[in-house]
């Protein structure tokens, strides 16, 4: 099995931990100038974790998806009884020192319970998914989508859908249903552009507007006017601009930049921790931490072409697409160009569950590929 070890992806994961730590030492300052202990705990851990994953034969896990999948959709359930809310979510169990959030495991259910569907509906010589053979990958994905949706997640809840909706093309779909996803994608933004763009007089027909809640709705007008309410729902976004932008080619140094230091960015040490890193550090140690992402994306992709049955490739390119879709998102959201979701940046931003939740999908990558050769 050693061998087969991907030293490169683990090289790459742990420099990404470790600019995530050094990254975190910066921006933590008061109240939460402790958090980069507690995330190099955190990792401690959760490699410590990962390391048993990767000592367990991955045919095992998949024997036991479906218990695995029912127990985070429960856990998601429990959320609405014992759950503790905080920033308008209900998204956490509090066990006393020691937050979790059910919602980052429940990405790692779906991709494994999408697999096995995947690797048992296997028929030699079928033709590509229709619409009829979907519907167990959709039951699979839309019941966790929706439960996160309702606490309310829309950022955890959009990544569920966007790495499902990536593992459900890589099965091959009929062509139709590709058409289908343009057509929505096109659709979605028609609607963005009544509810958000198009000038009317009020009161004004809206289709998603008057559904969303009023800071979800604020996000997306702000993204789309981000100097309309520089005060309000734009501070965020136009802090973080900010940030990025004086950073200039090799950055003010460690801790050494004023909107860390001054605390302007919000949420600096968590959602908006790319702004610290590419304001103290600049544009050239950017490229280098993204060419380690993508390092991770495409070493990780090779386990999924190198693995050996249908049930580890679709793992391994569930798990890609999920790390993929939140590095898009996160740094999109910090740099303007997307809205402001609240999702965090893989192995940098501080969050137990989220440190966890990514160690225990590179222990399936690694497991994935020492036994490529196996069986």
């Amino acid at each position: 099995m050693v061998p087969h070890v991907p030293w490169a992806l683990i090289f790459c994961i742990l420099a990404i931990c470790a600019l995530g730590v050094w990254n975190l030492a910066s921006a933590a300052r008061p109240p939460h100038a402790s958090v980069w202990t507690s995330q190099a705990i955190y990792m401690a851990v959760g490699l410590g974790v990962a390391l048993m994953v990767c000592l367990v034969d991955y045919r095992w896990i998949q024997r036991m998806t479906v218990p695995i999948y029912v127990l985070n959709i429960l856990a998601l359930i429990a959320l609405r009884f014992l759950g503790h809310k905080a920033k308008g979510a209900e998204s956490w169990f509090v066990l006393g020192p020691v937050r979790v959030q059910p919602a980052e495991f429940m990405k790692i259910g779906v991709i494994l319970m999408l697999a096995k569907v995947y690797h048992d509906d296997f028929k030699p010589n079928q033709e590509a998914y229709g619409l009829l053979r979907l519907w167990k990958p959709l039951a699979v994905v839309a019941v966790p989508a929706v439960l996160v949706l309702v606490q309310p997640d829309l950022g955890t809840a959009m990544m569920i859908l966007l790495s499902s909706a990536t593992v459900i093309l890589f099965g091959k779909v009929r062509w139709y249903l590709v058409a289908v996803i343009v057509a929505g994608i096109l659709a979605v933004g028609g609607i963005i552009w009544n509810d958000y763009v198009r000038e009317a007089p009020e009161p004004r027909f809206t289709v998603l507007k008057h559904h969303l809640k009023k800071h979800q709705s604020q996000r997306i007008s702000g993204w789309l006017d981000p100097e309309a309410d520089l005060r309000g729902s734009g501070y965020h976004a136009a802090q973080s601009k900010i940030a990025v932008g004086s950073g200039g080619m090799s950055g003010k140094g460690w801790r050494e930049g004023t909107q860390t230091g001054l605390s302007f960015l919000p949420e600096q040490h968590t959602d908006f921790i790319f702004s610290v890193w590419a304001e103290e550090h600049g544009f050239l140690s950017c490229l280098v931490l993204l060419a380690l992402y993508g390092g991770l994306f495409s070493l990780s992709l090779a386990v999924g072409f190198n693995a050996r049955d249908r049930f580890g490739a679709f793992v391994a390119v569930g798990i890609t697409a999920m790390i993929f879709w939140q590095v898009f998102e996160n740094i999109g959201m910090v740099i303007g160009l997307l809205p402001v979701t609240g999702i965090t940046l893989p192995l940098m931003s501080y969050g137990g569950s989220s440190i966890m939740s990514m160690m225990l999908s590179i222990g399936l990558l690694v497991n994935i590929s020492m036994r490529r050769h196996m069986f």
